[in-house]
């Protein structure tokens, strides 16, 4: 009778643990489910194949009109006299383009307090005098040169009314973020959760919290409160478009691998941004983008962005 209570006590201690065992199985992947951000993975953007493009000519002409991009320049105190250098450059070719800086910004009227108080006015500002009117929002130091057409065309496939945050990602710890070297794109979406949780979470509103992070590291952690996470671009091969260096120095690195031919081993036939430039070798990469050709190559690009009225270095 004894063993008998036993085996059914052992019995049921056995069923016991098996039900538990399984209800905590069953309840974590809920909590997974339910809470995408701890369960986050990295993607690796890529810009539109050519399969993407069996479409008329006025479809093709009605998106490239589609993909409207402002641009933001950072002002920095040493680079002040080189601005209408600059300005005459790469920002020509964006259908908008202004310059935020500490220095002389009069739209502000505000004392910084630092690059992280920099950027939030820097975003805020442009959201609410542009976010109705743009779908992309392009953030650069006055060091970096891009290139807009690439930039609209690797945006081509992608939904502006979806939190979108790109450019070359690196990892620090166990926060991945945006190196603002190459270059942070924010759809308006994205945009506008930032600025919605600028005066809602204090993690964003309070710079003291972070303090010891860079502006672009902060800015990852304030958006990530809002669902919103880095994304590295890339090209079909897996090459970065977003540099943080400038030509000579990726190429410098190609010849010290061999690994493979220094120009495919260099940079993505569809790079973006390159950083590091003076406004005069900013003139030089002009040049080279836009003016140089070379006889007997064609491309047969299927869309053309064309510059905005008043472009004219192409």
């Amino acid at each position: 009778m004894v063993s008998a209570r036993r085996a059914s006590f052992l019995k049921g201690m056995l069923i016991g643990s098996i039900s538990w065992a399984l209800v905590t199985t069953f309840s974590r992947i809920h909590i997974r489910l339910g809470s995408p951000t701890r369960d986050h993975r990295h993607h690796h953007l890529r810009p539109p194949s050519g399969r993407e493009f069996n479409i008329s000519q006025g479809t093709r002409a009605e998106l490239s009109k589609s993909i409207r991009v402002f641009c933001i320049i950072l002002r920095e105190p040493e680079y002040e006299s080189s601005w209408t250098m600059l300005r005459e450059t790469w920002p020509k070719h964006c259908d908008q383009a202004e310059v935020y800086g500490a220095q002389s910004d009069r739209s502000f009227g505000i004392k910084r307090n630092g690059q992280w108080e920099h950027l939030r006015e820097t975003y805020n500002d442009a959201f609410e005098k542009y976010g109705h009117n743009f779908t992309w929002f392009f953030l650069a130091l006055p060091t970096t040169f891009a290139v807009i057409e690439n930039l609209k065309y690797f945006l081509l496939t992608k939904d502006a009314s979806q939190p979108f945050y790109l450019g070359h990602t690196i990892m620090s710890g166990d926060l991945e973020y945006v190196a603002v070297e190459g270059g942070i794109v924010l759809s308006v979406e994205a945009l506008r959760r930032f600025h919605r949780l600028l005066n809602k979470h204090e993690m964003c509103a309070n710079r003291s919290v972070i303090w010891n992070f860079s502006f672009d590291k902060q800015l990852a952690v304030c958006l990530k409160y809002a669902g919103v996470f880095a994304e590295n671009a890339e090209d079909y091969e897996g090459r970065d478009v977003f540099n943080t260096k400038p030509i000579a120095d990726l190429i410098q690195e190609a010849m010290s691998s061999n690994s493979q031919p220094i120009v495919k081993g260099c940079c993505s036939d569809i790079a973006i941004t390159f950083n590091g430039l003076t406004p005069q070798k900013m003139e030089v990469m002009m040049y080279g983008v836009y003016r140089l050709r070379a006889f007997g190559h064609h491309f047969s690009d299927t869309l053309v962005f064309l510059p905005p009225n008043g472009s004219e270095n192409d």
